[in-house]
Protein backbone atom coordinates (compact mmCIF):
# COMPACT_ATOMS: atom_id res chain seq x y z
CA UNK A 1 0.00 0.00 0.00
CA UNK A 2 1.35 3.56 -0.56
CA UNK A 3 2.26 5.44 2.11
CA UNK A 4 1.76 9.46 2.51
CA UNK A 5 4.19 11.48 3.92
CA UNK A 6 3.36 15.20 4.26
CA UNK A 7 6.79 17.17 5.43
CA UNK A 8 5.45 19.91 7.04
CA UNK A 9 7.45 23.43 7.85
CA UNK A 10 9.59 23.84 5.24
CA UNK A 11 11.43 27.03 5.40
CA UNK A 12 13.23 26.66 1.50
CA UNK A 13 10.96 23.93 -0.56
CA UNK A 14 13.90 23.64 -3.50
CA UNK A 15 16.60 23.52 -0.91
CA UNK A 16 14.59 20.33 1.16
CA UNK A 17 13.80 18.84 -2.29
CA UNK A 18 17.36 18.83 -3.04
CA UNK A 19 18.45 17.12 0.00
CA UNK A 20 15.50 14.76 0.07
CA UNK A 21 16.66 13.76 -3.29
CA UNK A 22 20.38 13.20 -2.56
CA UNK A 23 19.18 11.01 0.26
CA UNK A 24 16.89 9.14 -1.76
CA UNK A 25 19.83 8.50 -4.26
CA UNK A 26 22.66 7.43 -1.49
CA UNK A 27 19.82 5.11 -0.43
CA UNK A 28 19.47 3.47 -4.21
CA UNK A 29 15.99 4.60 -4.57
CA UNK A 30 14.17 5.69 -7.86
CA UNK A 31 12.36 8.84 -7.86
CA UNK A 32 10.13 11.20 -9.66
CA UNK A 33 9.08 14.59 -9.48
CA UNK A 34 5.81 16.51 -10.16
CA UNK A 35 6.01 19.58 -10.40
CA UNK A 36 4.84 22.54 -12.68
CA UNK A 37 7.37 24.19 -15.37
CA UNK A 38 8.96 26.65 -13.44
CA UNK A 39 9.41 24.71 -10.18
CA UNK A 40 11.01 21.76 -12.85
CA UNK A 41 13.33 24.34 -14.27
CA UNK A 42 14.38 25.54 -10.99
CA UNK A 43 15.12 22.36 -9.22
CA UNK A 44 17.15 21.12 -12.32
CA UNK A 45 19.12 24.08 -11.99
CA UNK A 46 19.34 23.76 -8.33
CA UNK A 47 20.06 20.01 -8.23
CA UNK A 48 23.61 20.66 -10.69
CA UNK A 49 24.36 23.63 -8.33
CA UNK A 50 23.21 22.97 -4.37
CA UNK A 51 26.14 20.72 -3.37
CA UNK A 52 29.63 21.69 -5.17
CA UNK A 53 31.17 18.52 -4.71
CA UNK A 54 28.65 16.39 -5.73
CA UNK A 55 26.36 15.31 -8.46
CA UNK A 56 22.66 14.30 -8.06
CA UNK A 57 22.35 12.26 -11.77
CA UNK A 58 18.77 13.87 -12.84
CA UNK A 59 16.82 14.55 -15.75
CA UNK A 60 14.02 16.66 -16.83
CA UNK A 61 11.44 14.72 -19.05
CA UNK A 62 10.66 16.74 -22.55
CA UNK A 63 8.11 15.79 -24.42
CA UNK A 64 9.76 16.84 -27.77
CA UNK A 65 12.90 14.80 -27.10
CA UNK A 66 13.54 11.30 -28.20
CA UNK A 67 13.98 8.74 -25.74
CA UNK A 68 18.16 7.88 -25.20
CA UNK A 69 19.23 4.60 -23.94
CA UNK A 70 20.83 6.35 -21.00
CA UNK A 71 17.66 7.43 -19.72
CA UNK A 72 16.43 3.69 -18.58
CA UNK A 73 19.63 4.18 -16.42
CA UNK A 74 18.63 7.85 -14.92
CA UNK A 75 17.59 7.41 -10.82
CA UNK A 76 15.64 10.84 -10.44
CA UNK A 77 13.29 12.38 -13.28
CA UNK A 78 11.51 15.68 -12.93
CA UNK A 79 8.01 15.48 -14.93
CA UNK A 80 5.21 17.73 -15.19
CA UNK A 81 2.14 17.16 -13.91
CA UNK A 82 0.44 17.65 -17.76
CA UNK A 83 2.59 15.15 -19.36
CA UNK A 84 1.20 12.24 -17.26
CA UNK A 85 3.15 9.26 -16.60
CA UNK A 86 5.57 8.82 -19.80
CA UNK A 87 6.46 5.48 -20.82
CA UNK A 88 9.58 6.47 -21.54
CA UNK A 89 10.72 7.21 -18.09
CA UNK A 90 11.25 4.14 -16.03
CA UNK A 91 9.11 3.46 -13.14
CA UNK A 92 10.02 5.03 -9.56
CA UNK A 93 9.10 3.67 -6.07
CA UNK A 94 8.90 7.09 -4.42
CA UNK A 95 7.03 10.27 -6.21
CA UNK A 96 8.08 13.89 -4.28
CA UNK A 97 4.96 16.10 -5.18
CA UNK A 98 4.72 19.60 -5.51
CA UNK A 99 1.97 20.32 -7.53
CA UNK A 100 -0.60 22.25 -5.06
CA UNK A 101 -3.71 19.87 -6.65
CA UNK A 102 -2.16 16.63 -5.89
CA UNK A 103 -2.30 13.33 -7.99
CA UNK A 104 -4.87 10.99 -8.59
CA UNK A 105 -2.70 7.94 -9.52
CA UNK A 106 -0.13 7.86 -6.76
CA UNK A 107 -1.10 4.29 -6.31
CA UNK A 108 1.39 2.88 -8.22
CA UNK A 109 4.28 4.34 -6.01
CA UNK A 110 5.18 2.99 -2.66
CA UNK A 111 5.91 6.26 -1.23
CA UNK A 112 4.84 9.87 -1.53
CA UNK A 113 6.37 12.64 -0.37
CA UNK A 114 4.29 15.97 -0.24
CA UNK A 115 6.61 19.07 0.58
CA UNK A 116 5.33 21.71 2.42
CA UNK A 117 6.33 25.13 3.20
CA UNK A 118 5.42 27.59 5.23
CA UNK A 119 3.08 29.91 3.34
CA UNK A 120 -0.94 29.96 4.40
CA UNK A 121 -2.26 28.91 0.83
CA UNK A 122 0.49 25.66 0.67
CA UNK A 123 -0.73 24.88 3.74
CA UNK A 124 -4.46 25.06 3.26
CA UNK A 125 -3.66 23.21 -0.48
CA UNK A 126 -1.90 20.30 1.85
CA UNK A 127 -4.69 20.00 3.99
CA UNK A 128 -7.07 19.07 0.80
CA UNK A 129 -4.44 16.83 -0.76
CA UNK A 130 -3.99 15.37 2.45
CA UNK A 131 -8.23 14.53 2.57
CA UNK A 132 -8.43 13.58 -0.50
CA UNK A 133 -5.56 11.08 0.22
CA UNK A 134 -7.24 9.41 2.86
CA UNK A 135 -10.71 9.59 0.91
CA UNK A 136 -8.56 7.28 -1.37
CA UNK A 137 -7.69 4.74 1.30
CA UNK A 138 -4.18 5.83 1.64
CA UNK A 139 -1.97 6.01 4.53
CA UNK A 140 -1.29 9.63 5.72
CA UNK A 141 1.68 10.27 8.20
CA UNK A 142 3.55 14.14 8.77
CA UNK A 143 7.00 15.00 9.23
CA UNK A 144 7.46 18.31 11.15
CA UNK A 145 10.59 19.83 9.58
Amino acid sequence: MTMVVFHLGVPDKLLYVCRLLRKASRQGARVRVVADEVECAQLDSALWTFEPSEFLPHARYDPAKVPHPSWSHTPIWLTQKDHGWPDVVPPASVLVNLDREGLSQVNAFDRVIEVVSLEDDDKEAARHRWRRYKALGLDCQHHQV
